[in-house]
């Protein structure tokens, strides 16, 4: 089959399109015919070898996080689906791969497409709705009333994060650059911040949530927004301890991945903040949550490009630019 491949790591790799085995099914799998997929800047730190030492992926490797497509063929254990169905998914880690025309997916990763959406709004929604699930719901259990900065609204996970975090009853401010600030605020924030005008730290406080998606030193100085009992939540590093238990990583790197995230948690403790790395995980149920909410109308995808499977490679650098409004999806048609 076609797929979008990297043969090593390295920022200067651009991949390749060429030709790979189908994948091999297990009794719990479902092989999945792609019609879309979207691009993540997760797969630009895959291919640059970012996450080497705690997803280990053999090489040639095919990149791609999120998929939506059709039904082809069942493992002889799965009961929730048939060949012909509409179904959506983020992959399993270990098993990533949706830049081709098939892939094999645990049945407990995937779930049926939500009624009434194109392939291409399908295949943007799964990695960043589970992202914003998993921070804001199941980590951070926000509540209605609560105060929660998202950082980078006008971003994949930003754009579902905001309106997640309205349908929850909270309070939801976010940073983004001068030319979006109208964008996101049709997006449902109540405050947006300028950041090429304004300093976020001095003009928020009391947050009870952050929700950072940046480097370092926005990081540290969202301590300055959460007030005592508040959560930072990082889904772009330092991991943490209790990550690296859940990956089952071994001792040794455990340490090292503890003293990453040393000197935050240190400053947040000082604080009364608590600290938390969340690396997103599929999750069935959780897309169907997801779906039920994009059925109502609460939570709808953001698009901003469409690419041809043939220009996977320019998908994936415009991601890199940081410049896309929304999610970047990639077409099989």
């Amino acid at each position: 089959m076609k797929a979008y491949i990297i043969d090593r790591y390295g920022k200067k790799n651009a991949g390749r399109m060429g030709q790979v085995a189908e994948p091999t099914m297990h009794d719990d799998d479902v092989l999945v015919q792609i019609h879309a997929a979207s691009v993540n800047l997760l797969d630009a730190k895959i291919r640059n070898g970012e996450f080497r030492l705690i997803l280990p992926y053999r090489m040639p490797l095919v990149l791609g996080n999120d998929v939506a497509g059709v039904v082809v063929r069942v493992g002889r254990n799965v009961s929730r689906f048939k060949p012909g169905d509409g179904v959506y998914a983020r992959p399993d880690q270990a098993r990533i791969g949706t830049f081709a025309e098939f892939i094999a997916v645990n049945e407990h990763s995937l779930a049926v497409k939500p009624h009434g959406l194109s392939m291409e709004e399908a295949a943007a929604l799964p990695l960043v709705g589970l992202t914003a699930w998993q921070t804001l719901v199941e980590t951070a259990k926000l509540k209605k009333g609560q105060k929660v900065l998202i950082h980078a609204g006008s971003g994949g996970v930003g754009t579902i994060a905001i309106q997640l975090a309205k349908h929850l009853g909270a309070f939801v401010a976010t940073t983004t650059s001068t030319r979006n600030l109208a964008w996101v605020k049709a997006l449902g924030a109540d405050v947006v911040i300028d950041y090429h005008k304004q300093d976020f730290a001095t003009v928020l406080h009391d947050y009870d949530v952050v929700l950072n998606s940046l480097g370092n030193e926005t990081l540290e100085k969202s301590l300055r927004v959460l007030k005592p009992g508040g959560q930072l939540i990082s889904i772009s590093g330092p991991p943490d301890l209790a990550f690296a238990i859940e990956q089952g990583l071994p001792w040794w790197l455990q340490q090292v991945i503890r003293l990453l995230s040393y000197r935050i948690r240190k400053k947040a403790a000082r604080l009364g903040i608590s600290y938390r790395f969340v690396f997103m995980r599929a999750h069935a149920e959780q897309l169907c949550e997801i779906g039920a909410l994009i059925e109502s109308g609460a939570i709808k995808p953001i698009i901003d490009r469409v690419f041809p499977f043939d220009m996977t490679a320019d998908a994936l650098a415009y991601v890199e630019t940081g410049r896309a409004k929304g999610k970047v999806v990639i077409s099989m048609k």
